[in-house]
């Protein structure tokens, strides 16, 4: 097609994306097409904007590396991340659902730890987590592979601070007869997303806190189920209802609850010391995990 006016510009673009043989990206680029030359003339964006726009494009993928996904960050600022959690999940968002954000933070291959070991190397408030895997129907979920991981008591994940073990606070469980596992830990707390990058100048535009509330994730693998990956929040948390990844739900704020007595069986235990107890809820569907974020 000649261009003649811009309009024909969008109809030859839809033709080409109409020749696509796979249903399903055929569906996705038509779709694409039209949002994106729609968003183009509803903003009446600038030949400037729209260097700068492929700018901060090429940034995100320059800033992604082993240990840092800038992309998965911007994802979440931008409320796409939860969007499409809760699209996928619980009846297409319709009802509660215990999936949540994978974040940029999970790897593969967390040690195995038995249950009841701890995942820590790191001095705080000790934490112990009793958790129960279970399907819709309430049925215990039996060697279901929990894999656990949480921010330190700084509010640094271990793989972006020197001071920590490799691998510290993150542990690979498997659920008993009963569909439980449990460990210790430490308290965890809020923290900020890092800021040093695009997501970093697009929160300060808007003025936005950087801050994540203390939650503790878990990825929940079994055949059968569709893999479970959720955040389970504190409640307590100053944050708690401005997450700056749009990631809390009714269903992912837990109950950490603060004891100030004397543990009732590991006696040496400072306080205070804090618990959670837990409930995973698995949907029926194929156990595909997820591509690792970092390395």
């Amino acid at each position: 097609m000649i261009i003649e006016r811009e309009q024909d510009v969008t109809a030859a673009a839809l033709a080409v994306m109409e020749r696509t043989s796979d249903p399903r990206m055929r569906q996705i680029m038509i779709s694409l097409v039209k949002h994106l030359h729609g968003f183009v003339r509803d903003v009446r964006l600038t030949e400037k904007e729209f260097r700068d726009a492929t700018a901060v494009i090429a940034e995100l993928g320059k800033l992604t590396t082993d240990t840092h996904n800038e992309v998965v960050l911007m994802a979440g600022s931008l409320g796409v991340s939860p969007l499409v959690c809760l699209l996928n999940n619980g009846d297409q968002g319709n009802t509660e659902t215990d999936q949540s954000l994978l974040g940029p933070f999970w790897r593969l291959n967390s040690p195995r730890v038995e249950n009841g070991g701890s995942i820590s190397e790191t001095p705080g408030a000790p934490l112990f987590v009793n958790g129960r895997v279970v399907d819709k129907d309430g049925r215990p979920v039996v060697g279901a592979e929990v894999d656990v991981w949480h921010a330190s008591p700084v509010g640094l994940y271990e793989n972006q601070d020197a001071d920590q073990a490799d691998m510290n606070l993150r542990g690979k469980f498997t659920t008993d007869l009963d569909g439980r596992f449990s460990f210790r830990s430490v308290m965890m707390v809020g923290y900020p997303i890092p800021t040093d990058g695009v997501v970093g100048r697009l929160l300060e535009a808007q003025s936005r806190h950087p801050y994540r509330p203390a939650h503790l994730h878990a990825l929940i693998f079994k055949p059968g189920f569709k893999v479970l990956i959720s955040q389970v929040y504190d409640p307590n948390d100053p944050h708690i209802d401005s997450d700056v990844q749009f990631g809390v739900t009714q269903a992912l704020i837990g109950k950490f609850l603060r004891h100030d007595a004397l543990h009732p069986t590991e006696r040496e235990v400072a306080t205070p010391w804090y618990s959670l107890d837990h409930v995973y809820r698995l949907e029926v569907g194929e156990a595909v995990l997820p591509r690792p974020p970092i390395k």
